[in-house]
């Protein structure tokens, strides 16, 4: 019961401080960039990354909280959270501008 605790602070929690979306932005990013190295670069855009980020914690947390079978826990809330955080992320490109709005 304390590691799904554990789990579930961590997740709602904690992952907020990995985006860096602190502020909400009233205009969009540039997506592109110009590097150290003089070279053009692209960002990343919030889907992209949300969905690593996301990933990476789900595997991590269903690694954790599975009992007996990490590898299956992992795949498993790496695949449930790689899809919450794409959706997420797709979320914040629309409010930021990014994505274009249908209606």
């Amino acid at each position: 019961m304390k590691k799904l605790i554990l789990a579930l602070t961590f997740g709602l929690f904690g992952f907020g401080m990995f985006t860096g979306d602190y502020a909400p932005t009233t205009k969009a990013q540039t997506t592109y960039y110009r590097g150290k190295d003089g070279k053009i670069h692209k960002r990343w855009s919030k889907r992209r990354k949300n969905a690593v980020i996301g990933g990476v914690g789900g595997a991590v947390v269903g690694a954790a909280v599975s009992h007996g079978h990490p590898v299956k826990g992992a795949v498993i809330g790496g695949a449930v959270g790689t899809g919450a955080g794409y959706l997420f992320g797709r979320h914040k490109d629309k409010k930021s501008g990014l994505l274009p709005r249908k209606y």
